[in-house]
């Protein structure tokens, strides 16, 4: 009966408030609050949902305001500068200075533990140096390419409308289209508000080909045309899988297909929307192949490329071999790491499906440089990539340029929330209310994404600069020191086994590679 106890001098308070009310009126105000408080108990009494509230009536909900706000105090009080999780505080202070243009640097020394792996860092020159270059570029287009384009080594990854407000994909448009790069734009589709601020664009293709979807589903290529040969609209960029979750199919509730939606992704309005977890378009590597080809046609000669998350290693290196047999190329591939975040996904993929960006970006780079094609074919790397340290460690490992999607998140003004799945962001940029979104202004938050933009690639090109190079393509993987042991750490190009050019065509034998290499096979994504 101890458990009853609080419930009961809620009860004896209730009667004496109402009897003191007689004669002190402020009473009634109490006994209408201690009311309410009784029905709730009796309420928790009779329901059969829950046992802890049924067992302990009023105070079993305390536990349930104690979950509420557990994540704030941990995130604001319990949790110390490097502790958070998917990022820690020091990450993001960094990336709400850089976006606020004033200082990011740190006082009295590393809050890191350099004494324990993983910790890495950059090997610099006794003869560093200021790179002339302020505005990295990279020349993105196989040989043949009629329209070549030149990207920014830092660029916004793919996130669609819906998934983020018509404010937040309007800010960061705008802000790239002052910054001079990139703004992917999820599987979502081309939206009114991608195009608002005249930013150059990567139009993504999920297997839902929302933009130039058929009815039943599939691809249309003429729907595909139209919007691919907008000026706007630079290079085109398959999406087989996403870090976050990889494998994975979609369904878009009826009731989310807004008019603004269906436009975008043109469907119905109101109408359930399903994206299957695999493409319709093709079914083998030679028939991805043709089909890059075929969208290269359509958008008047446009790189067109394809993003993944690395899974069944022979998949890929199919692909590889698909391209050694025909001749035919993609123009780039952005590898994304299983860390890679999402609007929401099943906690077994978020923690468990998917390659991480490092192993899979050190594969693509083998993969690609052990067939000859890596000065071909330009190599992409995402996933919670939010520093100058970080992009230069896997630009020396092998990309060409980095993808972020949640470090201009921050810039917009992201706090970690963790609400992105229930449409009350409290930023107004994961959510489609209107009323959150008004807290979000457009031109204050593109100012915000020029400004990350711009200081962290100043922040690249000092870090470059400091390894004795003029460009970050200069960056090699004896730059990048990793720790293997509390005792021991090695140049990257040791501590990982790095795959020499041509060696896979010639000499596959001789690699870690040999046995998935034998099991790929260029017409079937099946193992041999």
């Amino acid at each position: 009966m101890i458990r009853f106890i609080p419930f009961l001098i809620v009860i004896a308070l209730l009667a004496l408030s109402l009897w003191g009310a007689q004669s002190v009126t402020w009473l009634y105000g109490l006994s209408a609050i201690l009311g309410v408080l009784v029905l709730v108990g009796l309420f928790d009494l009779v329901q059969t949902r829950h046992t802890l509230l049924r067992n302990f009536p009023l105070l079993g909900r305390l536990r349930g305001v104690a979950a509420q706000l557990r994540p704030f105090f941990r995130s604001y009080i319990v949790e110390s500068q490097t502790e958070g999780r998917p990022f820690n505080h020091e990450e993001r202070d960094m990336v709400y200075n850089r976006a606020r243009n004033v200082s990011s640097v740190e006082p009295f020394g590393s809050h890191l533990d350099i004494q324990s792996p993983p910790y890495e860092w950059l090997a610099h020159s006794v003869a560093a140096i200021r790179p002339e270059e302020t505005d990295p570029r990279v020349l993105v287009g196989a040989p043949g390419t009629a329209k070549p384009y030149s990207a920014s080594v830092l660029n916004i990854s793919a996130m669609s409308f819906g998934s983020l407000g018509a404010h937040a994909i309007e800010a960061l448009n705008r802000g790239a289209a002052k910054g001079g790069f990139f703004h992917d734009s999820g599987e979502g589709g081309v939206s009114r508000y991608h195009r608002a601020g005249g930013g150059d664009l990567v139009w993504e293709l999920g297997s839902g080909y929302f933009g130039c979807r058929a009815k039943d589903g599939g691809f249309d290529p003429v729907q595909f045309e139209e919007t691919a040969k907008l000026d706007q609209v630079k290079m085109i960029e398959i999406k087989l899988s996403q870090g976050a979750k990889p494998g994975h199919g979609g369904v878009l509730p009826g009731a989310k297909v807004t008019p603004e939606i269906a436009e975008a992704r043109g469907i119905p309005v109101g109408q359930t929307c399903y994206s299957p977890p695999h493409h319709t378009a093709f079914d083998s590597p030679k028939g991805l192949l043709d089909y890059i080809d075929q969208l290269r046609e359509l958008s008047g000669g446009k790189p067109v490329g394809f993003k993944l998350c690395i899974g069944n290693r022979w998949e890929f290196l199919a692909i590889c071999k698909a391209m050694v047999e025909t001749g035919q190329r993609a123009d780039f591939i952005v590898i994304d790491g299983a860390e890679g975040g999402t609007g929401a996904a099943p906690a077994e993929f978020l923690d468990h499906v998917g390659t991480p960006l490092r192993q899979g970006l050190i594969f693509a780079r083998n993969a690609l440089v052990g067939c000859g094609f890596k000065e071909d074919i330009k190599l992409a790397a995402s996933g919670k990539q939010l520093s100058a340290f970080n992009m230069a460690a896997s630009l020396a490992l092998g990309a060409d340029w980095i993808n972020s999607a949640r470090g201009f998140m921050f810039a917009l003004g992201c706090v970690q929330s963790l609400k992105c799945h229930k449409n009350t962001c409290p930023t107004g940029i994961a959510t489609s209310d209107l009323g959150r979104q008004r807290g979000l202004v457009v031109p204050d938050k593109a100012e915000r994404v020029y400004h990350y933009h711009k200081n962290t690639v100043a922040a690249l090109m000092e870090v470059v600069g400091a390894a004795g190079c003029q460009h970050p393509s200069e960056l090699a993987p004896h730059h990048i020191i990793h720790r293997v042991t509390e005792d021991e750490a090695l140049p990257a190009h040791l501590a990982y086994e790095l795959i020499a050019k041509g060696e896979l065509l010639d000499a596959a034998q001789n690699t870690g590679l040999a046995e998935v290499w034998e099991m790929a096979q260029a017409s079937s994504f099946a193992p041999a």
